[in-house]
């Protein structure tokens, strides 16, 4: 190697070694994320207990329960639509359950039958606690009066009159059978580690090519 090729050769193993870095970054990150998911999904699916008396969305998010109660008063509507079944909403509504009053989502009506929710029926539900983040204070247009474009569970819980806690049906006896119930999963949590690391991988191959190419011309201009 000539001494006017030493600086790009250097410049280039550096750079390599940055996005190789990033790379392997990115694949801890993948295992640590897959790790979370696991968790999460066995969250989910585990035996359902009693509602936390002060739920912590730091600790119990995802966290199964089963509890007993009345819907209290008009739903909230949040604009949705679910693949097979077109547009319609998410029905959020107050929950009343042992001397306490959180929300209840029940799941997904379509838009032709809303008016049919009943707004008073006594329900045994099995979910799970969530806290949706679903919210962009930018982009997200404001409720206008009982229709929603996104769920933010303070937000509807002072709109309702309940804590700011959420409790995602899987499996409600006593709901109408027109309102689907919509359970949470994990699948709506972004996992592009896999693709972030094959591309900082791509771009450490492409600088290494261009790095040989540069020291080679060097080198024969040299020659």
């Amino acid at each position: 190697m000539t001494r006017a090729a030493i600086g790009p050769a250097i410049f280039g193993i550096v750079g390599i070694a940055v996005l190789l870095s990033l790379g392997i970054w990115q694949l801890q990150r993948l295992q640590w994320k897959e790790g979370l998911l696991a968790e999460i999904d066995a969250r989910i699916g585990a035996d359902p207990g009693m509602l936390p008396e002060f739920p912590d969305q730091s600790t119990d998010n995802f966290r199964a329960v089963s509890l007993s109660g009345r819907i209290v008063g008009s739903p909230l509507r949040v604009l949705t639509s679910r693949r097979g079944l077109g547009p319609g909403f998410r029905v959020v509504s107050a929950f009343e359950t042992d001397g306490r009053r959180v929300l209840l989502d029940r799941g997904f009506i379509a838009e032709s039958r809303m008016a049919l929710a009943s707004d008073d029926a006594t329900l045994d539900v099995v979910g799970n606690l969530h806290w949706p983040d679903e919210w962009d204070r930018f982009f997200t247009p404001k409720p206008e009066a009982d229709l929603w474009f996104a769920r933010d569970v303070e937000m509807m819980a002072a709109a309702l009159g309940t804590e700011a806690v959420m409790v995602v049906s899987r499996d409600s006896d006593g709901d109408a059978s027109f309102v689907v119930p919509w359970p949470v999963d994990s699948h709506g949590i972004p996992n592009n580690h896999l693709q972030y690391a094959a591309t900082w991988f791509s771009l450490a191959a492409a600088w290494l090519a261009m790095t040989t190419y540069w020291v080679w011309r060097i080198g024969r201009r040299s020659a």
